[in-house]
């Protein structure tokens, strides 16, 4: 087809650039795509399983470097004095994004936050948001179309004027609607599963700052913790006593 025409078509269903209408198509496509499309449509692809492993790492690296490039560490400074005034911080994910929030629960915890990342039933997760207060911060991570718990975990939050601060991979899912901030990671990839490279990354970036936040504090609960992990034999040694990597 004419470049111009496609031009033209877009035009007439109102945007007024073709970088609008990909954003847009995209966008749709990620908030909408499942796990058996995105299997269905890689394996119509003629690829070899080696081809297959190298295209995701591929995918990796390019999420990667898509947030490298968007990266705006403001917010990220920001999300982190947030954390350092509140009284408590409920990080909120479910299913894959389960693994995402206990990292950065545990990362925050290990730095003398308050912070808890509650998993199991609807229940369980909604009995805690419902104990946050206006001094609280919950942090939602969901994906794609989002979960239906994150997001009512965040609605529910905001109704009781807590602050909230959402990840997620686009501008349009519902966690970057309903939070009253968010950083956005893509987790493209030709896996059923999806790529959580770039939102490792992400939590990694948000732990260095709360530890810089407050740079003096965060050293001396180390140092506290690591006279602990001496005093608890926690490290594995070897018969020759050489300490070995966790």
């Amino acid at each position: 087809m004419d470049a111009a025409t496609i031009v033209r078509t877009i035009q007439t269903l109102g945007y007024n650039k073709y970088a609008e209408f990909t954003a847009d198509l995209r966008a749709h496509f990620v908030t909408r795509i499942t796990p058996y499309a995105v299997l269905k449509a890689a394996s119509k692809e003629k690829r070899t399983v080696a081809d297959r492993i190298r295209h995701g790492v591929e995918m990796d690296l390019r999420n990667l470097q898509a947030l490298q490039s968007s990266l705006k560490p403001e917010k990220i400074i920001a999300l982190s004095r947030r954390v350092s005034r509140a009284r408590r911080t409920l990080i909120v994910g479910i299913d894959l994004a389960a693994g995402l929030s206990w990292h950065l629960g545990y990362g925050m915890m290990t730095l003398g936050f308050n912070a808890e990342a509650p998993v199991g039933s609807t229940g369980n997760v909604q009995r805690r948001v419902r104990s946050l207060t206006r001094h609280d911060l919950l942090i939602a991570i969901s994906f794609g179309q989002c979960l239906r718990d994150t997001v009512e975990a965040a609605l529910r939050a905001k109704k009781l004027g807590v602050a909230t601060f959402g990840i997620t991979d686009s501008e349009i899912s519902p966690i970057a609607r309903i939070c009253d901030d968010c950083c956005i990671a893509s987790v493209a990839s030709p896996s059923f599963g999806g790529s959580y490279v770039a939102p490792m990354s992400l939590l990694g970036a948000i732990l260095i700052a709360c530890a810089h936040t407050q740079t003096a504090r965060s050293l001396e609960l180390l140092r506290r913790s690591e006279e602990e992990d001496r005093a608890d034999h926690r490290w594995y040694r070897s018969d020759k006593g050489s300490a070995s990597v966790e």
